[in-house]
Parts: C-alpha cells; sequence; structure tokens
C-alpha cells in the first residue's frame, strides 16, 4: 500500500510547533546546532538565488515569446496589470490597517528578537552567490527575449535543461529543508523568550490576508462581469471546484484541468480557454503577490526597517517578473522572490525565515486566488476575441 506523503504545509506547522516546544527547554548547545545548520543554510540560500532566477525567468520569457499575436500581448498586460493591482491593493489596504492591527506589538522588533536568541553557530562557510540578483536579473530578461527573437534552439535548449536543474534542487533540496530552517528560526526565539508576540503576528496576519484575499476575487470578478456583461457572482461561483482544489494541490499547475474544465462552464470559448488558461499559471500572480506583500510589510513594521514607498513600488513592479514561471510546487513563488526581498527591502537571514513561513502557512490561499483570478482573465480575453471577430 502506498504510503500517503505529508505535505510542505502540515511539514511548516510541525516544524513551528516543534520549535516553539522544544525552545523552552534545548540547552545552549542543542540551540547552536541549528543556528549553525541555518547559517550554512542560508549561505547556500544566497548562492542558488542568481542562479534560480536565471534558470526560471529566462527560459519563461522566452516561451511567451514563442507565441504571436495580439491576444498574446494583452492576456499578458492584464495578468501583469491584475498583480500589480493586487500588490498595490494590499499595500495600502495594511498601510491603513497595520498600525492599530499590530499596535500591541510595535514596541517588539523581530531583528531584536532574533538577536537576543541567537546563540553563535559553531562554525561558519562562506558561500558566496556567483552575481548579484540585479545582474542575474538582467541577464535572464537579454537571454529570455532573445531566444526569443532567434531562430536557433540550441540556448533555448540549454536554458530549459538548467531550469530542470534548478527545479530539481528546489524540489529535492531547498523545500525539503525549509522545515528545519524555519524550526531553527523559531525555536532561537522560544529560546529567547519572545516567541508568544511573533504568534500573535502570525495569527492576525493569517486572518487579514484570508478576507483582503476573498475581497480581491470579488474585485476581479467584478471587472471581469463588468467588461463580459455577464454576472459576476455567477461566474466566481463556477470557479469554485477550481479555487477548493488548489487549496488542496497548492500548485497552480497541478490545477490546470480542473480550472480549464470550470472556464469553459463559464462559456468561454474552449480554444480561449485552452490559451489563456495555461499560460495565465505561470504569469498569474495576483495571490501569491498579495500574500508577499501583506507578509513583508509586516516584518518591516515590526522590524522597523525603512523602506520608502518608491522603493517598494519598485519591489511591487518586480515581483510580478521574478516570479513568471515560477516552479508548479508549493513555496515556488516565495523561493523565486527571496532574491529582491534581501535585494531590494533589506531582509537578513532571520527576516527571510520568517517570510518563507509566513507564505507557506498561507501557500494554498494565494494559489487559489492565482488561479480562480485566471478564470477571469478568461472572461475579459473572450469577450475581446469575439468583439475582433464581430469587427472583421
Amino acid at each position: 500500500m502506498k504510503k500517503r506523503k505529508i505535505g510542505l504545509l502540515p511539514k511548516v506547522g510541525i516544524a513551528i510547533t516543534l520549535g516553539i516546544l522544544l525552545g523552552l527547554f534545548f540547552p545552549d548547545w542543542a540551540v547552536r546546532i541549528f543556528t549553525t545548520f541555518n547559517g550554512l543554510f542560508s549561505n547556500f540560500l544566497g548562492f542558488i538565488i542568481p542562479l534560480l532566477i536565471l534558470g526560471l525567468v529566462a527560459p519563461g520569457i522566452a516561451e511567451l515569446g514563442r507565441s504571436a499575436g495580439r491576444l498574446l500581448l494583452i492576456t499578458v498586460a492584464l495578468a501583469y496589470g491584475f498583480t500589480l493591482f493586487s500588490g498595490f491593493y494590499t499595500y495600502f489596504t495594511c498601510d491603513l490597517i497595520y498600525p492599530t492591527l499590530l499596535q500591541n506589538t510595535s514596541s517588539l522588533t523581530i531583528a531584536d528578537t532574533v538577536e537576543a536568541a541567537s546563540t553563535a553557530p559553531f562554525f561558519n562557510v562562506e558561500l558566496p552567490p556567483l552575481m548579484e540578483v540585479m545582474t542575474a536579473l538582467m541577464l535572464a530578461f537579454t537571454l529570455g527575449l532573445g531566444m526569443a527573437l532567434i531562430k536557433g534552439s540550441s540556448l533555448r535548449n540549454m536554458m530549459e535543461d538548467f531550469r530542470d536543474i534548478i527545479n530539481k534542487v528546489i524540489v529535492g533540496v531547498i523545500i525539503p529543508l525549509l522545515p528545519v530552517f524555519i524550526f531553527g528560526i523559531f525555536l532561537e526565539m522560544t529560546f529567547a523568550g519572545k516567541v508568544a508576540s511573533i504568534m500573535g503576528v502570525f495569527m492576525k496576519i493569517v486572518v487579514l490576508i484570508f478576507i483582503m484575499t476573498v475581497l480581491l476575487l470579488l474585485i476581479q470578478f467584478s471587472i471581469a462581469g463588468i467588461i463580459g456583461k455577464r454576472n459576476p457572482l455567477k461566474l466566481l461561483k463556477n470557479m469554485m471546484p477550481a479555487y477548493v482544489t488548489a487549496l488542496g494541490t497548492q500548485s497552480s499547475a497541478a490545477t490546470i484541468p480542473v480550472t480549464l474544465a470550470q472556464t469553459i462552464k463559464n462559456k468561454i470559448s474552449e480554444q480561449i480557454a485552452a490559451f489563456v488558461i495555461p499560460l495565465c499559471a505561470t504569469i498569474h500572480l495576483s495571490g501569491s503577490t498579495l500574500k508577499i506583500v501583506a507578509c513583508t510589510l509586516a516584518i518591516i513594521m515590526t522590524s522597523g526597517i525603512d523602506v520608502g514607498f518608491a522603493q517598494y513600488a519598485g519591489f511591487i513592479c518586480m515581483l510580478g517578473i521574478v516570479m513568471v514561471a515560477a516552479p508548479g510546487v508549493p513555496g515556488g513563488a516565495i523561493m523565486a522572490s527571496i532574491g529582491i526581498i534581501q535585494s531590494m527591502l533589506g531582509f537578513n537571514q532571520e527576516a527571510v525565515g520568517l517570510m518563507i513561513a509566513l507564505y507557506i502557512a498561507m501557500d494554498s490561499f494565494g494559489t487559489a486566488c492565482n488561479v480562480t483570478g485566471d478564470g477571469a482573465i478568461a472572461v475579459i480575453i473572450d469577450r475581446i476575441a469575439k468583439k475582433e471577430r464581430a469587427s472583421l
């Protein structure tokens, strides 16, 4: 009988729980073991992130360029527009609510908590990255656009193989070790006696993100309903099986068959649905953007990190790009975006660990929002296609 594997979310939940419980009585030397592991793992992440960006973004841009036509450009622009809207909608909502929601934790900074909890690692191995994050991003853009324009396939095939290698590293190394990394973060915080305040922040953010996700879907389908001249609530209701499926799979790619079937059920032409849904599974990330923005802002506000609006606006604009073609595995979007979270927002190792824990704790919500929103984009593209055919 085949054993049922434990998903990433339950593993993270177990890691947080064990970190809190064992941190109450672990001796210093035991905490130092996991401090050492976290330092090594963090250095490895710093090394692999530029390669991850190059391996995921370049082939993703090249694949977008393989198809031509006005509808492709409109779909890409619409998906990116929805993602940008999600980012700024979340930013202004959190900027309005967080000062009140997190006021009881305003005197506690996460950075201070981790510093107080940390014990010196036994040793550290420096692992400098081959290139800076922005260098990797610009190289990915250059190679991706170049591969989309030239006729040759050698470089494209090589980059696709490189993407497969990066996916193997994510699935086989990074994702399995993330629960241990998160365990170490919460072990250190509990050792300092400060974890209660952090968990209070966690619970408040989870509830707020769920509410914002529901409101975002209502906004997206209201826009689709107005443009498509359809009942938005009925459209959204028909997409619910895709939402529920995504909650279980935590993968936009794995949910494509259900998303496609429910989109067609919304009376979208099969040709448009077959074009829009697989494409948007890799380029439309409204739900993931909402979670990342909400979580980073919470950490920024509770840590006293100085990030102005102009700087954060640039971060939001970059999010929709670096997550293109993020692997269809739980946590893929956050792994693709760690680089700019560190380089543009100044997050250190501990802040990144908390960010990953927060994100994965709500991974299902973001993925479900992504795939459900794909149905709204399909309604709009279908309407545009019908108007173009009618004008011919």
